[in-house]
């Protein structure tokens, strides 16, 4: 009897064991389930990030496809061209043409700063002149002088400081600075000229080289091909527009200049005219109301 009740005793306790370990194992096994579902939806939406990652990379790279294929489409500005073609051509002689290119300008733009500050208003100046010496103020209008730039100013100056002499006397006086101030404003402009006519000269002994360049080659291959003739050629031509560009440009420059210079001693003829017309009437209103001049 004794036996009986041991057995059933471990057997009601192994039923409630087994009865407490069962919503223990569903509830792991619920744990499990649901952590793999969000594993897997981890997984996918990993996944669909990198599918769209990829479609972002496909779209960008066919975009700067595009652009490029755009960009090479589009034709090249001058100024690249002649970059290109500069650096393609001969070293020794391009070196040559550009550097007449920058002494011809640095020579053209000092002139052209020195004639833009020689230039006044000549019909202003004069009328203030002409007023000052039919007033008397004879100090007055040489500080007026004194104090104004320009060529102008300068010969009207020289008459005033003779203006007790003769008119003859101040006529040649005007006239003889007047060639003094007429050689300064051409100060430079043979150096102008002199790289005007060397840049074509330049261009055109690079095209006889080149073309002795090509014969060597030719004789060295033994072989008239275009490409050993094509070598040479183009180092000729190009030598030859670089230097023919660089006279274009200098001389345009050179013509405005020369433009500069022609109204300059225009306005100095006409201003000693006037002068020596303003000196004529004061001396002859001098003598009229007895003052020395």
């Amino acid at each position: 009897m004794k036996h009986l009740l041991k057995w059933l005793t471990a057997a009601t306790l192994l039923t409630a064991i087994i009865c407490n370990n069962t919503p223990a194992r569903a509830a792991a096994q619920q744990e499990q389930t649901a952590q793999q579902e969000q594993t897997l939806q981890q997984d996918s939406s990993a996944i669909l990030d990198s599918a769209a990652l990829d479609d972002d990379i496909i779209a960008a790279e066919t975009f700067l496809s595009n652009d490029t294929t755009m960009a090479d489409s589009e034709p090249a500005g001058v100024h690249k061209i002649l970059k290109k073609k500069f650096i393609e051509g001969n070293a020794g002689f391009m070196s040559l043409v550009a550097l007449a290119l920058v002494l011809g300008l640095a020579f053209c733009i000092e002139r052209i700063i020195y004639l833009s500050l020689s230039e006044i208003n000549a019909k202003r100046f004069m009328a203030d002149l002409d007023a000052r010496i039919m007033a008397g103020d004879i100090d007055g209008a040489k500080s007026l002088c004194r104090d104004t730039r320009g060529p102008v100013a300068s010969i009207c100056y020289q008459g005033l400081v003779r203006i007790s002499e003769s008119t003859d006397n101040i006529e040649r006086s005007i006239a003889s600075y007047g060639s003094v101030q007429s050689a300064n404003l051409e100060k430079g402009c043979s150096w102008i000229t002199l790289f005007i006519t060397i840049a074509p000269s330049l261009g055109f002994l690079g095209t006889v080289i080149g073309m002795v360049m090509s014969f060597d080659n030719i004789q060295q291959a033994a072989d008239i091909s275009p490409t050993i003739v094509a070598s040479g050629m183009k180092v000729a031509l190009i030598t030859t527009i670089f230097g023919i560009i660089v006279a274009i440009v200098l001389q345009v420059f050179y013509n405005y200049i020369l433009s500069k210079i022609e109204h300059l001693t225009s306005q100095m003829e006409e201003s000693a005219i006037t002068l020596l017309d303003t000196i004529t009437k004061y001396k002859q209103t001098s003598q009229t109301t007895g003052k020395t001049v």
